[in-house]
C-alpha cells in the first residue's frame, strides 16, 4: 500500500508545500544502484530475499545463493535476478561462484554476508559440539568467506571500490543465555566487519565494510513461531514488547538499511555496526 503525507508551512505569504511519497511500488524508490551489481548469501528467505527485491528495485543485478530452490526460482521470476545454490561455509563453492558473477556481471560491488543459522543452539552448559561447529562454520567462518571473496573480486573493479555489508544481530549486543554459540558468532562478525574495513582502507581500497544488527523481524518464521503457540496474541505481544517502541521490525525497513550502506550515500560510512532493534538494546527506564 502507497502512502503520503503533506506538510503545509505559511511563511508571510508564501505557501510552501512539502510532500512525499513512500511505498512498495518501484517508482516510489530511487534508482541509487542502477548497474551496481550484488552478491547476497542466503538470499531465499527472511531478510535476505527481502533485500534481493529492495535492492533490486533501486536498480542493482543481484546474484543470490542460498539452499532452497524452490523459493530461488520464484525469486528469480520475479525479480530478475540469478541463483547460485551455495552454502557459505563451502570453501571450494566460492571459486566457481566467484567465476560466475566475473563471467556473467564482469564486477562486483555489493556484498550482503546475510546467511546465519542458530539451528541446534543451547546454553554454554549443554550445547554438543558438533551443533557448535555447525553455528560457528555457516555463522562466522561463512561470513569471512563471503567478505575476503567479495574483497578479492572488488579490487578488480576500477578503483577498487564495493560496500560490503555483514548481517550482525542485536544479540551482538545483548547476548542470549539459551542461544550461547549464536550470539558469540553474531558478536565475533562485528570484529569481522571492524577489522576489514581497517584492512581495505589501509590497503588503499575504495572498499566499505559495515554490519547491521537487527533487532526481532517480523520473517515467516517468526510468524510460525507466534501461531504455533498456545496464544499467538500473547506471543505477538511478548515479541512486541522487547522495544520500546513496541512492534516489530519489518523486512523492508531492515533492507533499506542495507541499500543505504550499499549506495554512494554512505561514502564515508566504513567499520560502523548500525542497529535496527528499535531501541531493544538501548538501556532501560530508571525505578
Amino acid at each position: 500500500m502507497t502512502k503520503a503525507w503533506t506538510v503545509r508551512y505559511k511563511r508571510g505569504s508564501a505557501l510552501l508545500l512539502l510532500a512525499r511519497t513512500w511505498g512498495e511500488k518501484e517508482n516510489t524508490l530511487v534508482k541509487n544502484l542502477d548497474g551496481m551489481v550484488a552478491l547476497i548469501t542466503g538470499g531465499t528467505g527472511g531478510i535476505g530475499a527481502a533485500t534481493v527485491r529492495r535492492l533490486s528495485r533501486q536498480g542493482a543485478k543481484i546474484i543470490f545463493t542460498g539452499s532452497k530452490a524452490d523459493a530461488a526460482r520464484a525469486l528469480c521470476d520475479e525479480t530478475g535476478a540469478v541463483f547460485q545454490p551455495h552454502r557459505v561455509e563451502d570453501e571450494a563453492g566460492w571459486t566457481s561462484l566467484s567465476n560466475r558473477i566475473m563471467d556473467e556481471f564482469g564486477r562486483l560491488d555489493i556484498a550482503f554476508a546475510n546467511a546465519g543459522t542458530e539451528s541446534g543452539d543451547s546454553n554454554v552448559e549443554e550445547i554438543r559440539l558438533e551443533d557448535w561447529n555447525r553455528i560457528v562454520a555457516v555463522n562466522q567462518t561463512g561470513a569471512m568467506l563471503t567478505v575476503q571473496h567479495a574483497i578479492r573480486l572488488m579490487k578488480r573493479n576500477e578503483g577498487a571500490t564495493g560496500s560490503i555489508i555483514i548481517n550482525s544481530s542485536m544479540n551482538a549486543r545483548a547476548a542470549m543465555g539459551n542461544f550461547m554459540a549464536y550470539s558469540v558468532t553474531k558478536t565475533a562478525i562485528c570484529a569481522l566487519a571492524r577489522s576489514a574495513a581497517i584492512h581495505c582502507g589501509k590497503s588503499g581500497y575504495r572498499m566499505r565494510v559495515n554490519a547491521i544488527l537487527p533487532g526481532v523481524v517480523e520473517t515467516d518464521m517468526i510468524r510460525n513461531i507466534m501461531n504455533a503457540q498456545p496464544d499467538p496474541g500473547a506471543a505477538r505481544a511478548a515479541y512486541e514488547g522487547m522495544s520500546p517502541m513496541n512492534r516489530l521490525a519489518q523486512l523492508d525497513e531492515v533492507a533499506g538499511l542495507v541499500a543505504f550502506l550499499a549506495s554512494d550515500d554512505a561514502a564515508f560510512i566504513s567499520g560502523a555496526e548500525y542497529v535496527i532493534d528499535g531501541a531493544t538494546t538501548a538501556g532501560m527506564m530508571g525505578v
